[in-house]
């Protein structure tokens, strides 16, 4: 996949190289650590062992275990302390070492982080970044391939982005870790280490902005909208249309709460047909919040139903069963060919 495209008029320091998605979110660490004295790490096996996908590989080895910690296998105990580490002036990054242990901290999360900066009256921020593998793929076992995000995108007070690439992963972890609000950081696992993320990181370019949208590929005939690890499934699918002479366009959301809707509409606008990719189940769902908002925005414009490619309304299935589960090539080909023949 090409890099996206990023301003490089106030270039200042050389390109870093071609990282996969994982290095560069470690890379995105070092870099806000070294910046800030405020930022610690902390997660269960984050500092000696470097993470269990090794993103943390390295910091605390150089940041000491005062700023990199190991914590007890017990998630709300890791957000409950990080949240009195943001009111009195820290910037806490959290990993949840798999997307499906995220429950146990799930009450901290939206009783208590959510909701702070409101019931103070805007008096107590808390700058806490809660970074979640997430997503299946990667043949493991139960609890260790979810899509939990519609859970926190739901809740006021949280914001919910998810990163696709190299580029955005070293961007915007640290995008978020400046946030003076709670950011739910999820990262697509399967391709931590894939070759399909990797691409060149620039520390001199101008990032775009955390919470926007942005046009991976152009195209007329529709649009595809997708997310995280559901990115590569619609460029895929956008790649293989071409053999039948339609042109899909490509949009990757980024951020899911706020969702930054504009290019979608304007999109649809030009193509009238939209296809909504994602791993997570289609009930209340946040395909199913873009299919209502395009609807009421783009009313007119559209020559078909908004058409959606998720995952099932089930438990995620053993990992001998979840390429039947998850969206592919063939179920996006088959939503484009029935948008466009209604």
């Amino acid at each position: 996949m090409a890099a996206p495209v990023i301003d490089k008029s106030e270039r200042t320091v050389a390109t870093v190289g071609s990282l996969t998605l994982g290095k560069a979110l470690n890379l995105g660490l070092r870099t806000a650590m070294e910046a800030d004295p405020k930022v610690i790490v902390m997660g269960e096996d984050v500092g000696k062992l470097g993470g269990v996908f090794r993103i943390t590989d390295g910091l605390q080895k150089d940041f000491g275990e005062h700023r990199v910690l190991d914590t007890p296998l017990a998630e709300s105990g890791i957000i409950g302390t990080a949240v009195g580490l943001a009111v009195r002036g820290f910037r806490p990054v959290c990993e949840i070492q798999f997307d499906g242990f995220i429950f146990p901290g799930f009450d901290q999360i939206v009783s208590q982080v959510a909701k702070l900066h409101a019931r103070t009256m805007g008096r107590v921020k808390v700058p806490l970044v809660i970074r979640v593998p997430f997503g299946g793929g990667i043949g493991a076992v139960e609890h260790h391939s979810e899509s939990p995000e519609s859970y926190f995108a739901h809740t006021a007070g949280l914001k919910v982005v998810s990163c696709s690439n190299a580029v955005d992963a070293y961007w915007m972890i640290q995008q978020a870790i400046q946030c003076d609000d709670p950011v739910l950081f999820f990262e697509p696992k399967r391709y931590y280490h894939s070759g399909f993320m990797k691409a060149e990181v620039d520390p001199g370019a101008t990032p775009a902005p955390l919470f926007a949208s942005r046009v991976l590929r152009a195209g007329n005939t529709a649009t595809l909208v997708a997310y995280g690890p559901s990115v590569k499934v619609a460029l895929d699918a956008a790649t293989a249309a071409e053999e039948d002479g339609h042109s899909l366009e490509v949009i990757d959301l980024r951020s899911l709460s706020p969702l930054d809707l504009g290019p979608v509409f304007d999109s649809v606008r030009r193509t009238g047909r939209l296809v909504v990719v994602s791993e997570a189940p289609s009930e209340s769902s946040i395909t199913s919040e873009i299919a209502a908002r395009v609807q009421q925005e783009c009313f007119y414009s559209l020559e078909a139903p908004v058409l959606r490619v998720t995952g099932f309304d089930t438990p995620y299935p053993p990992a001998k069963l979840e390429e039947h589960f998850l969206p592919d090539l063939d179920r996006v080909l088959d939503a484009v060919d029935r948008s466009l023949a209604w």
